[in-house]
C-alpha cells in the first residue's frame, strides 16, 4: 500500500508540473467501484458469477481543441476477474499447489479468479459545452495496457464458498495468468464544476480484454471428445462506476 501511495503521488506531481506549463492540461484522481466477470470461447466452461472490485489512480487530459482531449494515466485495478464453471472434470491450475495431493478436479467445479493489474489507459475524450455548471462527455475508444501484479484463486464446488467445506481459498495462481493483458473500452458521464479549475466526475464505463487471460495449462476430460488440451480463450469484462475529481 505504501508503494501504491508513492507511485500515485509521483504521477500526481508529474501531472501538476505539466499543468503548470500548459493551460490545456488537466489531471485528477479516481476511486471507482467495478463489477467484473469472465467468459471463454468454449461452451463447457461458463461464466458463473461476478465479483466486485475497485480502480484507483491518476488521470490526465490534454486538450488539443477546446472540447477534445487525449487522455491517459496510471491505474490500479483491484479484485478483477470472475468465476468459471467447468462442466467436465480435468487438470486445471497445474502450475499451482492445490494442497490436496492430486491435481484432478471434478466436473462442475468453480474456479474463481481475483486478479490485480497495473493499468495504463489511453484514448480520446469528447465533451459538450458547459450548461450552467455541468458538462457531458464520452471517452471512445479507450485502450488499456495491463500488467498483472497479483493473482489469487479459489476452488469450490459452489459459488457460495462458505457452503463448501472442501473449498480451497486464497491460492497463489500467478503462474496460471498471462502477465500482459490488453483491453478496449468506452464510456461516458458528466462533469460538475466546483470552481473554474476543479470538477467532480461521474460516469459509467465498459471494458473488455481482448487477449487471453490464462496460460491454458492442463487438460479437460470431455465426455465425448476425450482428453482435450485447455486452449480456450478466457477474457474479462467489467463495468466501472467512474468517480473522480479533475483539476
Amino acid at each position: 500500500m505504501k508503494k501504491l501511495i508513492f507511485v500515485i503521488a509521483l504521477f500526481a506531481l508529474s501531472f501538476s508540473a505539466l499543468q503548470a506549463q500548459s493551460g490545456d492540461f488537466r489531471f485528477g484522481f479516481q476511486a471507482s467501484p467495478t463489477l467484473s466477470w469472465m467468459t471463454t470461447d468454449q461452451n463447457y466452461i461458463n461464466a458463473n458469477g461476478t465479483i466486485p472490485g475497485m480502480k484507483l489512480g491518476v488521470i490526465g487530459e490534454y486538450y488539443f481543441r477546446p472540447d477534445y482531449a487525449f487522455i491517459g494515466g496510471l491505474g490500479f485495478a483491484f479484485n478483477t476477474g470472475g468465476r468459471l464453471r467447468h462442466d467436465f472434470g480435468g487438470t486445471y491450475w497445474t502450475e499451482t499447489d492445490l494442497g490436496i495431493g492430486v491435481d484432478t478436479l471434478a466436473a462442475g467445479i468453480n474456479l474463481k479468479y481475483n486478479l490485480q493489474y497495473v493499468e495504463i489507459p489511453f484514448g480520446l475524450k469528447m465533451r459538450t459545452r458547459e450548461f450552467g455548471y455541468l458538462r457531458y462527455f464520452a471517452e471512445i475508444p479507450v485502450f488499456t495496457i495491463g500488467f498483472e501484479s497479483t493473482a489469487r484463486g479459489t476452488v469450490s464446488a459452489s459459488t457460495k464458498v462458505s457452503e463448501d467445506p472442501q473449498a480451497i481459498e486464497d491460492l497463489n495462481i500467478k503462474e496460471e495468468i498471462n502477465g500482459l493483458a490488453l483491453s478496449w473500452g468506452f464510456g461516458g458521464g458528466a462533469e460538475y464544476s466546483l470552481s473554474q479549475s476543479t470538477s467532480i466526475v461521474a460516469g459509467i464505463f465498459y471494458q473488455r480484454y481482448f487477449t487471453d487471460i490464462t496460460d491454458d495449462n492442463g487438460t479437460t476430460f470431455h465426455n465425448t471428445r476425450g482428453d482435450v488440451k485447455n486452449d480456450e480463450k478466457t477474457v474479462i469484462s467489467n463495468l466501472t462506476l467512474r468517480l473522480g475529481v479533475l483539476f
